[in-house]
């Protein structure tokens, strides 16, 4: 059957395939350390009490019709008071769209912006830059960062390659490693956007960055950053991403914002219009009151976090024990998101049955079946699958269930020759 070359080309999620596997084990009643999803065990991270009574109650009061376009004009205004308290960031409500989560905004910010051919730069690794780039035809420039930097784009690497580009990608904290940028760090990128726009006439288009910060609240011992704050003329040329869904463990409530310059925003919300990528009125309703309480808000941010640092510490320490074992494993420690990131070097060993782990996806499929635990290799992320370092995400599992998995880890690594 014909489809269309769009269709024809595109690749499928690395992480579904291997949770496709997973769920086929688990119905066969295998154990499984699932450390695949960017999501959270609803049962033990369970969204804010007070959202979930506002989606009820909005339930109720059949508040299940349409949604304005950009969203609700109370949610919007609740995200522009939030903004302008928590990072002295003032946008009006109607420099914020609302969606049903951040994908279809992260979709809607390339469409907006891309023309077939142009130039668009973001790190690996990074999420689904690759998919989104591909789906506007764009000439992707992807920027191999180094563990050095924690996996990080310094200036001196993005540099060569911003002239003429009219979209960077960043994102920080990172998807996938935890791992956020310095002011420092951050502050030389934009230097870097802002020289580059100087050097470009009225007819061409600026170099935009579209900068998403759906972590920022789930932050550890650093400091969260955003350009314009550092610098607020990098306001024309930053559009931000954000939402419930990882600072609520709210992931299947779908409600994300975005906002930015007045143009592209509306080019945006007139794109969405088409796909109805919107996100439910009643979830809006919540959102909107949910965040104007600042209390209950503060208070379930500040418990949840906790319950997710110590699981990623103890991943992180399990590790580390590891190595001191004379094991070939690393880890860095993680400053923010639901991620640790894990080099496992046993690529190219010997498996007991003589056959050989000859990439990251060989290695992942190995300790799904011999231990049982299920890791995100960084060639999902648009790295070389001959590179050893591996997603764990802590949302999905108990700090006892992480417990329980490591020994197993371990006892497969082991086998390897």
């Amino acid at each position: 059957m014909k489809v269309s070359k769009l269709a024809q080309n595109l690749i499928g999620s690395e992480i579904i395939k291997i949770g496709n596997q997973v769920n086929d084990l688990k119905t066969q009643g295998a154990e499984i350390a699932n450390l695949t999803i960017g999501d959270l065990d609803a049962n033990i991270y369970p969204i804010p009490a007070r959202l979930k009574e506002e989606i009820q109650k909005a339930y109720q009061n059949n508040l299940t019709n349409y949604p304005p376009a950009n969203g609700l004009l109370s949610l919007r205004k609740a995200v522009s008071e939030d903004l302008k308290n928590r990072w002295n960031l003032k946008y009006s409500a109607d420099e914020i769209l609302v969606a049903g989560g951040s994908r279809p905004l992260i979709y809607a910010t390339f469409k907006t912006i891309v023309d077939e051919g142009d130039k668009v730069v973001y790190p690996i690794p990074s999420w689904n830059n690759n998919h989104y780039a591909y789906l506007t035809h764009a000439e992707k420039i992807e920027v191999e960062t180094a563990q050095s930097n924690n996996f990080l784009p310094t200036a001196e690497e993005l540099k060569p390659h911003l002239e003429g580009a009219v979209l960077l990608a960043l994102c920080s904290p990172l998807n996938p490693t935890g791992t956020m940028f310095t002011k420092d760090q951050l502050t030389e990128i934009c230097e870097l956007v802002l020289e580059e726009n100087k050097k470009r006439d009225e007819n061409e288009k600026p170099l935009y960055l579209m900068y998403d910060q759906i972590y920022a609240m789930l932050t550890f011992d650093e400091e969260h950053f955003n350009p314009v704050s550092l610098f607020p003329e990098m306001k024309k040329y930053t559009v931000f991403i954000d939402g419930t869904s990882k600072c609520f463990a709210a992931t299947g409530v779908r409600v994300g914002w975005s906002f930015g310059p007045t143009e592209i925003i509306d080019k945006m919300k007139a794109l969405l219009g088409h796909i109805g990528a919107w996100a439910p009125k009643p979830e809006q309703q919540a959102v909107s009151v949910f965040l104007g309480e600042t209390e209950h808000l503060d208070f379930f941010v500040n418990d949840f976090k906790g319950k997710i640092t110590d699981s990623l510490k103890i991943l992180h320490t399990g590790i580390q024990e590891m190595k001191s074992r004379g094991l070939q494993v690393d880890s860095i420690k993680p400053m923010g998101a639901l991620y640790l990131t894990i080099e496992l070097d046993y690529l190219g060993k010997t498996k007991a049955d003589g056959s050989q782990i000859a990439d990251s996806s060989d290695l992942v499929f190995y300790l799904i079946n011999e231990a049982g635990v299920a890791l995100v290799p960084f060639s999902a992320f648009g790295n070389s699958r001959n590179m050893p370092w591996f997603r764990a995400s802590a949302g999905g599992l108990s700090a006892d269930e992480i417990k329980k998995m490591l020994p197993r880890l371990e006892a497969a690594l082991e086998k390897l020759a």
